[in-house]
């Protein structure tokens, strides 16, 4: 299931509770569009914010309504006991594979990292998906680290930042990674504004955001890959990802224009979490009539 576009839905709040109704809207999106993968609850899908109970439902929901298309699930917790509790729930709601960032409060040591990896995949049936999001859990992996981390049992790919790929580095990375990785191991690309960039240099997917709410959009992109038009349709979505550098990532444009489309209502985000200012929304809204997003 590491191939194509791997795409990561919000997960839809009303009222401090998941709105259920807008998700089947959200993921009835990526069925139509045929994505290759579904990621639910990755960093867009909030992740951090759910309990167990939460994260049971829209971990079943979203096997139900995926209309066979394969199912990954972000994982991560503060604690490993929490991991390996949701990568129980996960299994048992018929996921594909699950994603896991090392998620901390205090910065964590790469032996700490190495053993939180060790459990998890030690107490899997299904591929694991190493997430790598320094922006977000403020740890950043070494060559060494990925070496070890990607020979344990049942991990299968990862999911790599996409700054490299701004610019010759990216090919550089990855011939690195692919040197240090065993074959079977899938790269992934991640950061929207990067991903073109990435799969040119040969990665095996795209795991986006925008693919997430605009799923034909991106599906376009990743089948344009050899030729020209990939980069056209990239640098057309330019102040998209402009937005997304203003506001922290993707998670609070796309929850902004999951409302402009009315799949949403209102702030679709938990508290204390907020989407765009209203500046900030009618620059969007003119960007979707602008690019023909819907």
């Amino acid at each position: 299931m590491f191939t194509g576009l791997s795409a990561f839905p919000l997960t839809p709040f009303r009222d401090e509770c998941i709105d259920f109704q807008a998700f089947e809207k959200l993921l009835s999106r990526l069925t139509n569009a045929k994505v290759d993968s579904i990621c639910a609850m990755g960093s867009t899908g909030l992740y951090p914010y759910l309990d167990h109970a939460e994260f049971q439902s829209v971990a079943e929901k979203t096997v139900a309504l995926a209309d066979g298309i394969p199912v990954m699930v972000g994982i991560g917790a503060l604690r490993t006991k929490d991991v390996l509790q949701k990568a129980y729930l996960a299994q048992q709601a018929g996921v594909k594979a699950v994603l896991l960032a090392p998620v901390s409060y205090h910065p964590l040591t790469e032996a700490e990292v190495y053993n939180l990896y060790a459990k998890v995949s030690a107490e899997l049936s299904v591929p694991l998906c190493v997430y790598e999001n320094p922006g977000v859990t403020q740890f950043t992996f070494s060559d060494e680290l990925y070496a070890e981390v990607t020979r344990l049992n049942n991990v299968a790919a990862i999911k790599i930042p996409g700054m490299p790929f701004a610019n010759a580095q990216g090919a550089e990375r990855l011939a690195r990674l692919r040197a240090i990785v065993p074959a079977n191991v899938a790269i992934g690309v991640s950061g929207d504004k990067f991903a073109v960039a990435g799969l040119q240099a040969g990665c095996d997917l795209w795991l986006s955001v925008v693919g997430g709410l605009f799923p034909q959009t991106a599906m376009r992109i990743v089948q344009a890959i050899k030729d020209h038009q990939a980069v056209q349709w990239a640098e057309q979505l330019e102040p998209l990802w402009q937005l997304f550098v203003r506001n922290r990532g993707g998670m609070r444009v796309m929850a902004t224009a999951a409302d402009i489309l009315g799949i949403t209502e209102g702030n679709c985000l938990p508290q204390p979490l907020q989407p765009l200012t209203s500046a900030e929304r009618a620059s969007l809204e003119t960007l979707l009539t602008q690019l023909n997003l819907s």
